[in-house]
């Protein structure tokens, strides 16, 4: 089949609406009283600001304008949900699902987020009182011809109302991001009027299943690491309402990837960089000491404590007297490692693939099995990512994706490509090398192989600290898991010996 070429990952920008309303009580035909909310849209000025996006769990949104949306009785959303045979919510409309890197379906993994377009009011516009469901667990159900208001879709999404109360104690505020596990919102907890972020799993068997696997793991992290030294999220609640198994989290900033993308995808500073890579490796290092392999590291894994940043004027390289560029620069690096869906322990069940398409290990793709060593690769490309602005590898084909790596790391050693040819032999020929170009293979294939540069094109060794950070990219990277540097032996690299300067 043909390749596809390399998508943009911009977005287009969404309309916003302020929305007025009021509730009045009126008496229908029968003598029944019921309760009407009129609601009054209209659009403000265009906003120059284009509209933030989700992130799995703990997304602030305090932090910039959101769009907001009709304010609706559970009834009313209930009744919409049923008439929609598509599997999101129709709580409220949501823009287009805008595109990004290039994907299949199947390789993502288990607990990824869809992203979407925050929905709810702003922080500055209060929202009215709705009638909720009492806390507590019970079958989904979509039946309203007998009275009873249903609080699941058809798809066992939980319908989410501003100021719905769930168990008791946490008032939704906002959807935050919806998934195929379920949905993530924000919410406020009514006993230490704290903002949280609470996943709501499917009232579907297999994903709460799923759920119970994903707690375990994160009471583990809690209970060995009290304090959060690690920063890896911390789960502060569980329950069960309404057969929705929930997980409440601290609310944090916007993903890494998000920054990214919002700041043009513009790299991170080299000092930045140093930062994040020490913090991440001694997540992963945790992990792995409490035999855990995290299976799922990509930037919209890695949370921002804080979104806050400055603006500096940066040059723009090629151009003569071009027009001034800004560029956003964070004011503090803490992150937090979080989505735990996928983690597995070393002596339990692996799947057989594991991680998202873009930081998946060779060893994955040939079905050779995997441990700890995926956890590294994985944090090899997103080192790479952080120093470029984008995706080392672009591509959602196997054979492609290997002839890539061959480009950017060199050939195979041949102790691990005769390992693989043994696994996937329609990858392989004359026994160990990599059968690419296939005869099949599409010219726009070639041709993004061809143009994957590497690595030390990537990372060119202009100096010291470009040196000690390519050499532990490639240590990250090396093709043969055996090989592999650990991330344990990862933080010992000279590079974080460096005292690297403030830059841009």
């Amino acid at each position: 089949m043909p390749t596809p070429p390399v998508v943009s990952r911009k977005r287009k920008r969404v309309h916003q609406f302020t929305v007025s309303y009021s509730e009045v009580q009126e008496v229908d035909n029968q003598g029944r009283v019921r309760e009407v909310i009129v609601i009054d849209d209209t659009p403000p000025p265009p906003s120059t600001v284009s509209p933030a996006t989700i992130l799995p769990i703990g997304y602030d949104p305090t932090y910039r304008p959101y769009p907001t949306a009709s304010i609706r009785t559970r009834a009313r959303a209930a009744a919409e949900a049923q008439a929609l045979s598509a599997s999101t919510s129709s709580a409220v409309p949501v823009a287009p699902a805008p595109k990004k890197r290039k994907r299949d379906q199947a390789d993502e993994p288990r607990g990824t987020i869809t992203k979407k377009l925050a929905i709810g009011l702003p922080p500055q516009v209060p929202i009215p009182s709705t009638k909720s469901w009492a806390s507590g667990s019970g079958p989904a159900t979509t039946d309203v011809s007998n009275g009873v208001v249903p609080c699941d879709d058809k798809e066992g999404h939980y319908i989410i109302v501003p100021d719905d109360i769930i168990h008791n104690r946490y008032r939704t505020v906002r959807l935050l991001g919806q998934g195929t596990f379920g949905k993530v919102v924000e919410a406020i907890d009514m006993h230490t009027h704290n903002k949280v972020a609470i996943k709501i799993i499917r009232a579907i068997p297999k994903y709460r299943d799923a759920s119970k696997i994903e707690i375990r793991v994160l009471q583990k992290l809690k209970e060995k690491d009290p304090t959060n030294v690690h920063k890896c999220i911390h789960l502060l609640h569980t329950f069960d309402h309404r057969n929705h198994i929930c997980l409440v989290s601290e609310l944090l900033g916007m993903c890494v990837y998000d920054f990214l993308k919002e700041n043009e995808f513009a790299p991170f500073p080299r000092h930045h960089i140093q930062s994040f890579a020490r913090q991440l490796l001694g997540s992963v290092a945790f992990l792995h000491d409490l035999h855990l392999i995290h299976t799922d590291l990509k930037p919209e894994n890695i949370l921002l404590v804080n979104n806050d940043y400055r603006l500096a004027v940066v040059p723009v390289p090629g151009k003569r007297n071009p027009p001034p560029r800004t560029k956003r620069i964070l004011q503090t690096t803490d992150i937090r490692l979080i989505d735990f869906g996928s983690a597995t322990f070393e002596d339990e069940y692996h799947s057989t693939v594991v991680s998202t398409r873009h930081y998946r290990a060779p060893e994955i793709i040939l079905g050779l099995g995997w441990s700890y060593p995926c956890d590294a690769y994985s944090l090899g490309c997103i080192l790479v990512e952080f120093y470029t602005g984008v995706a080392l590898y672009q591509t959602h084909d196997n054979l492609e994706h290997l002839a890539m790596m061959e480009m950017v790391m060199g050939k195979m050693p041949e102790r691990f490509a005769r390992a693989g040819a043994r696994s996937k032999p329609e990858f392989f020929k004359d026994g160990s090398r990599l059968d690419w170009p296939k005869p099949k293979a599409s010219r726009q294939s070639k041709k993004d192989v061809r143009a994957t540069r590497s690595l030390q094109d990537v990372i060119p060794h202009t100096d010291l600290i470009n040196r000690q950070f390519a050499d532990l990219v490639r240590r990250l990277l090396a093709f043969d898991p055996a090989q592999r540097i650990t991330v344990r032996g990862a933080l010992q690299h000279p590079y974080f010996s460096l005292s690297i300067p403030e830059e841009l």
